[in-house]
């Protein structure tokens, strides 16, 4: 199991990732090798929010040149992490069949990213 902080390297701010942030979309740059699932429960541990969905997409290094130099940029991960707005109580069935409910406290927005941009 890795560390939630080597899963989620930054927080990705372009106009689309900023405007999607309204239905509770959160662009992140990952590590390459982390799953959906190492994703979600870093992003659970970090901000302390309710993960619904994750989508990953994987970016290959470009040929870049400089005048005679030739190079590669460094290949990445970028994924979309769905957050629950309205979280509710998980319940679950313990032993004899009693429902027994988790009483989680969820955040509904990620307020780092929301402050780093001037909305509380």
């Amino acid at each position: 199991m890795k560390h939630a902080e080597d899963v989620i390297i930054r927080p990705i701010m372009t106009e689309k990732s900023y405007t999607d942030i309204a239905n509770g979309k959160y662009t992140f740059e990952v590590a390459l090798n982390a799953s959906k699932v190492e994703i979600k429960d870093a992003v659970e541990e970090l901000f302390n929010v309710k993960v619904l969905k994750v989508n990953t997409l994987r970016y290959d290094g470009k040929n870049k040149r400089v005048g005679v130099h030739q190079g590669k940029t460094k290949a990445w991960k970028k994924a979309i992490v769905a957050i629950d707005k309205n979280p509710a109580n998980e319940a679950y069935l313990a032993k004899g069949g009693k429902q027994t409910k988790l009483n989680r406290k969820y955040k509904t927005e990620i307020e780092e990213i929301n402050s780093a941009f001037g909305n509380n």
